[in-house]
This record gives structure tokens, C-alpha cells and sequence, in this order.
């Protein structure tokens, strides 16, 4: 059996449709992702118990179930438990954004606490608010070493978001599936698919090694 490669070229528009959807919902997730990770995050850092339990039962339970288990939740069971009704694109997004999420809140975590207490202790010292110290003081220094697995974590969440193809949402891995079943060709729409995912995301890791080289981006 020798490889056809013209099913790619005649099946191209589905294929960059795809794509263009799976590049959609990284780019979103990951905002909601990191604003859900600041969130999170800081709720771990601030003086109130209750603020660190939640934060802490936050990332807990969504680093410690399967993406795939989140999803079809979501899109299955929170309609029936809430009364939601709730579309394939919706539930695609928040699983994915809550998932992200809890690891975007640990990244920030570890940032802020690797910064040393005498920063925060001079930045109390002279008056400032705890909003105050992470805005002026605290979250710059610390951005600046989170980058790098921040990047990293990003560079993980678009191929997440092949389990989109699970709820049926058309991404790259939907149409890839879509394809081979009426060309028979599945080797070689999966080979391509593969191609595609090394020549889109391994310029973003040599970017995040490089980073991380560096010690996160010069501010």
C-alpha cells in the first residue's frame, strides 16, 4: 500500500478550516485560562483561609481529573444537573479554560512565591496595600519567571484541544477524522495532521526553551 498524498491537497479547505478553529480555541482558552489562573492564584497568596482552601480545592480537582472526563462532562452532564443549555463550542471552551486554568494558577503561585519576602516585607513597610505590593512590586519580578512555563503550559493546550473532537466540535482532529472516513485514507491525513501540529508548535517550543535560557522576557 503505497501513501496518497493527494487526498491532502483535494480535502485542503477542510483542513484549514480545522485549523483555524483549533487555533481559535487555544488562543481563547488561553486568555480565559490566565485570567482564571490570576484569579486563582492570588486567591492562594492573600491572608484569608477560606480565599487559600477554595484556590487550593480549585486546582486540585482540575489537575487531578482527565481532560477528556471534564469535557464530556460538561457537555453531557452540567446540562442535566443545572438546567443548562449548553452548545458543543461553550462547553469546549470552559473545560478547557477551567482546566488550563488551575495549571496557569500554580505557575502564579510558584512565580510569586519565589520572589524574595524582602521585597514584600520593604513594600509593607512603607505603607503599601496588599493589591498595591502585587501591581507596583510583586507580580513584575515574578512575571518575568513565569514566562517560560508559561509558554510551555500554552504550547500544551493546543493539543488539548484535540479532544474537542470528542464533542464533535470541527477541529483539526475532527476533520482529519471526517476526511478518512470517505477516502479510506487515514495514514495519510493523520501523518499530515501530525505535520502540521511540528511545524506550528516547534518554533513556539524552541521560543519557550530559549526563554527559559534567558530567564523569562528583560523588563
Amino acid at each position: 500500500m503505497s501513501f496518497d498524498f493527494s487526498v491532502i491537497t483535494q480535502n485542503a479547505p477542510l483542513l484549514w478550516q480545522g485549523f483555524l478553529i483549533t487555533v481559535y480555541y487555544t488562543i481563547i482558552t488561553i486568555v480565559a485560562g490566565m485570567i482564571i489562573g490570576l484569579t486563582i492564584g492570588l486567591m492562594q497568596l492573600t491572608p484569608y483561609r477560606i480565599l487559600v482552601w477554595l484556590g487550593r480545592v480549585y486546582v486540585e480537582f482540575f489537575r487531578n481529573i482527565p481532560l477528556l472526563v471534564i469535557l464530556l462532562w460538561t457537555y453531557y452532564a452540567l446540562p442535566i444537573f443545572m438546567g443548562l443549555n449548553i452548545t458543543k463550542g461553550w462547553a469546549g471552551f470552559v473545560a478547557l479554560s477551567c482546566y488550563v486554568g488551575a495549571f496557569y494558577a500554580e505557575i502564579l503561585r510558584a512565580g510569586v512565591q519565589s520572589i524574595e519576602p524582602g521585597q514584600t516585607d520593604a513594600a509593607t513597610a512603607i505603607g503599601m496595600s496588599y493589591s498595591q505590593r502585587m501591581r507596583r512590586i510583586i507580580l513584575p519580578q515574578a512575571f518575568r519567571r513565569m514566562v517560560p512555563p508559561l509558554a510551555g503550559q500554552s504550547i500544551i493546550q493546543m493539543k488539548n484541544t484535540t479532544l474537542l473532537s470528542i464533542i464533535t466540535v470541527p477541529d483539526l482532529l475532527y476533520q482529519a477524522s471526517y476526511i478518512s472516513s470517505f477516502t479510506y485514507r487515514p495514514m495519510e491525513i493523520y501523518t499530515a495532521i501530525g505535520i502540521i501540529y511540528v511545524v506550528v508548535l516547534t518554533p513556539l517550543t524552541l521560543l519557550a526553551r530559549r526563554l527559559e535560557k534567558r530567564g523569562g522576557l528583560s523588563l
